[in-house]
């Protein structure tokens, strides 16, 4: 078996965009690509298989198995660009994977006739009050655009790991021009705040309309999930600090 895809209809995009969101930090980039997906019904147009993914099956409600894969959807815009957005289970798990399974997809791409690339993920930093969203691109136009939507300018020297930078990278190949949004996020847990700034950059460079209100109350769960989570290192702290303070208090004897 190699990386192939199998489409599950024909159709013609107008000047679509492609959107890539797959695991990473903070699941930020597939919260933020599923989210898309969910709210403006994007309809299913192909998927991808590739034995660079984890070697194990996925088991539905109903006891059915499946592969791992990733998804290609489509939608069409009455005001722009269609899109076309691209999640999925998993990462490929070795390097010649990575760039199989980024090459696979930019030649799906180059024959859906995309115009522009845009891969989301995670940048790993806490974020003072509300996440910041970071840009980095092969063509100057793109970025000019996601600066204006309010992302900022990456660091030099960032490194971009797994398909969102090999995907930006290797689309100047293409000649396609590929940007990169990175959510700030503290990584260790799924993140739709950084998903949401993530989403709020997409809405004003592609003239989107989404409702914010499914995320805010996802938001609302994963900080009362932080919340309790604080508290229980606290507590592990004050008693860490009270045993300390008790074995310092003990008198000890030589006999």
């Amino acid at each position: 078996m190699k990386t192939t895809i199998r489409e599950k209809i024909q159709i013609s995009l107008k000047n679509p965009v492609l959107i890539e969101g797959l695991p990473g930090l903070g699941l930020v980039g597939r919260i933020a690509a599923r989210y898309l997906i969910k709210q403006l019904k994007a309809e299913q147009l192909a998927r991808l298989y590739s034995p660079h993914f984890p070697y194990y099956v996925v088991v539905n409600k109903k006891g059915h198995a499946r592969l791992l894969r990733g998804d290609f959807y489509y939608w069409k815009n009455p005001q722009g660009n269609d899109l076309l957005l691209f999640t999925g289970d998993s990462q490929a798990q070795t390097i010649e994977g990575q760039y199989e399974i980024a090459d696979t997809i930019l030649n799906f791409a180059e024959k859906q006739k995309v115009k522009a690339i845009i891969t989301l993920g995670g940048y790993r930093k806490e974020a003072s009050n509300t996440p910041k969203v970071i840009a980095t691109a092969t063509d100057s136009a793109i970025l000019t655009k996601a600066i204006e939507a309010e992302a900022i300018l990456s660091p030099p020297g960032n490194p971009i790991v797994g398909t969102a930078g090999l995907l930006v990278g290797m689309a100047k190949f293409k000649k396609i021009p590929a940007l990169c949004l990175l959510g700030e996020t503290r990584g260790y847990l799924p993140d739709p705040g950084a998903a949401k700034s993530i989403l709020l950059v997409l809405q004003k460079m592609l003239n989107l309309r989404v409702s914010l209100d499914a995320i805010n109350k996802e938001i609302k769960k994963s900080n009362k999930i932080l919340e309790r989570m604080r508290q229980i290192q606290e507590r592990r702290e004050t008693y860490t600090k009270k045993m300390q303070q008790g074995e310092k208090n003990k008198t000890t004897y030589i006999s």
